[in-house]
């Protein structure tokens, strides 16, 4: 859950890197979160909540997609890609699940090597 937290206290940051783990975490507690939501939104015939939480959680989203891109060595505009139909979507699933490049790239330091608690 802290993954999920830390991408939301950067809720526009589009510069720097992401790691792997933490957009894939954020992503499976946007999803359950997202699921749960849903379910009572509709169980209580007010889908409007959901649009809420839809619309809270779009810019960390995209935020942490972009950083995540430019871990691959790749600039956040990539991420228009995923608007083309199907091919578009899984390219950009596969840089999403590639690894981070070594070392400090134009993006800045890779978030692997940079010590927790300095």
């Amino acid at each position: 859950m802290s993954w999920f937290i830390e991408v939301v206290k950067k809720y526009a940051v589009f510069a720097g890197r992401a790691r792997r783990k933490e957009y894939w975490m954020f992503t499976l507690f946007a999803l359950i979160i997202y699921a749960v939501v849903f379910a009572i939104a509709f169980a209580i015939h007010a889908v409007w909540i959901g649009l809420i939480l839809e619309l809270a959680l779009l810019l960390p989203s995209w935020g942490v997609t972009v950083r995540r891109l430019h871990d691959t060595g790749r600039s956040g505009w990539w991420i228009l890609l995923s608007a083309v139909p199907l091919v578009g979507g899984i390219i950009v699933l596969v840089w999403l699940c590639s690894d981070g490049k070594p070392g400090e790239n134009q993006y800045g330091p890779n978030p692997k090597e940079i010590p927790a608690f300095a």
